[in-house]
């Protein structure tokens, strides 16, 4: 049995004492990785649909501007109708999200540890869950410091609860302090107009404030918000004085891949956009998505960049009207060694844990995966990975054809000379569009 099939049967046993047992082994065989890492994670099963939202836009990336009316609502279901005490801890990081030397004082206003205390149970659900829900800052906490933060959640149950999150969430914090321009081309140092995209930005800054620019500022850039294959510390190609370029870096090619593939299962009595169907076994309805294959061509498609929406077409507030569906995917082609296949995704938290890897169906020649999603629109993408290694490939299911409108997130740290900690001071979010 599959292990993300073993922790949904755990939910569904009867017996407490059982329960509780097959949880612990299922979170122990689940979830693991580094605390450390830049995207959100969940380290618990019963913990699900763990999002961070600036300003209520779905499609905006995770950063908020210091000293703004900009906020940040973080918010996530557990799959129960009782009340859980959970708290939260606000840690501030460096631009490797390690945490940075700062105090708490140093960083936020307020008190560390606060309970979320805004919480409600879902509606006419065949899943029973309790959302919660809280916005950064508040009445209680208020940030001083630019950077990145992580947000550990913990649930207060006991003494012994509270010496490792059940989830994190994680966002950033930028001071205008610098000016950034980024552009991205398919006219690359490898290709021209065939697989690859090439990312060149060029920062200003003010030279009363920088000392040696080529160690002080920190780069980080990501692909469609991706983890795996963040390029970071990459040294400019020149420097003048107040102005660093960055062009013609290979280590800023990245495979451009293809537009991400969509389905949405914002009903469950009809089958909508990539579903082939709906379907109730007592007690959760599972929905089906017509069969994938890899992609030989450019697909065009008004995706959003590996983003999902929750959304309940009949429901007044989704976030506690929308259920929760099993669905079934499927990627017929033959086996590949060397490596596994993951579903990647916001909704993965772009993560390669065995949650969502697809295994193979020697009988029907094909990869599946099953995952309980909450009712919503979706983006996703069949990542290989190969063994030994930590970094997706597009190319075995998805291909690589420059014209993908990926997005690419650029931010710029600094940290001078005897500095406690890495400010972030220039953000850029900026879209490859087909000329």
């Amino acid at each position: 049995m599959r292990l993300v099939h073993f922790y949904y049967f755990c939910l569904l046993i009867q017996t407490d004492s059982m329960k509780r047992y097959l949880l612990y082994i299922a979170t122990t065989l689940l979830l693991g990785g580094s605390v450390y890492a830049q995207s959100n994670k969940v380290y618990h099963p019963m913990i699900h649909t763990l999002q961070t939202i600036v300003n209520d836009d779905w499609l905006h990336d995770d950063v908020i501007t210091l000293g703004t009316d900009d906020w940040v609502s973080i918010s996530f279901d557990h799959f129960s109708h009782d009340y859980h005490r959970f708290i939260y801890k606000i840690v501030h990081c460096n631009a490797d999200w390690t945490p940075s030397d700062l105090f708490e004082v140093d960083y936020m206003n307020g008190f560390n540890g606060q309970p979320i205390e805004d919480y409600e149970n879902s509606l006419n659900t065949t899943m029973l869950y309790t959302h919660y829900y809280f916005d950064l800052p508040n009445d209680e906490v208020q940030f001083k410091a630019s950077g990145n933060y992580r947000v550990e959640i913990y649930l207060d149950e006991d003494d012994t609860s509270l010496s490792s999150p059940v989830a994190i969430a994680c966002f950033r914090i930028v001071e205008p302090r610098m000016a950034l321009q980024a552009t991205i081309t398919s006219n690359t140092d490898i290709d021209t107009n065939l697989s690859h995209q090439q990312v060149s930005f060029t920062v200003g800054y003010n030279t009363g404030e920088v000392v040696d620019p080529s160690t002080e500022i920190k780069p980080y850039i990501y692909q469609n918000s991706r983890t795996d294959n963040c390029v970071a510390l990459v040294k400019p190609t020149y420097s003048t004085s107040g102005r660093l370029e960055y062009t013609h870096n290979k280590a800023l090619i990245f495979p451009a891949g293809n537009e991400y593939r969509r389905f949405e299962i914002v009903n469950v009595h009809y089958a909508t956009q990539g579903v082939d169907n709906i379907r109730f076994f007592a007690p959760y309805y599972h929905a089906t998505l017509y069969p994938d294959a890899p992609r030989r061509n450019y697909s065009y498609d008004e995706d959003h960049d590996g983003r999902y929406l929750i959304r309940y077409n009949l429901a007044d507030d989704s976030a506690i009207e929308a259920d929760y569906l099993f669905v079934h995917f499927r990627l017929n082609m033959p086996y590949c060694t060397g490596g596994n296949f993951y579903l990647s995704g916001e909704f993965s938290y772009n993560n390669f844990t065995p949650a969502y890897q697809a295994t193979y169906n020697e009988a029907d020649q094909a990869y599946e995966a099953t995952l309980m999603l909450k009712q919503g629109a979706y983006d996703f993408l069949y990542l290989w990975v190969p063994d030994g290694t930590t970094v997706g490939q597009t190319a075995p299911a998805e291909g690589n054809f420059y014209e993908a409108e990926n997005e690419y997130q650029v931010y710029i740290y600094h940290r001078p000379f005897g500095g406690r900690y890495d400010r972030l001071v220039a953000t850029q979010q900026v879209k490859f569009a087909q000329e």
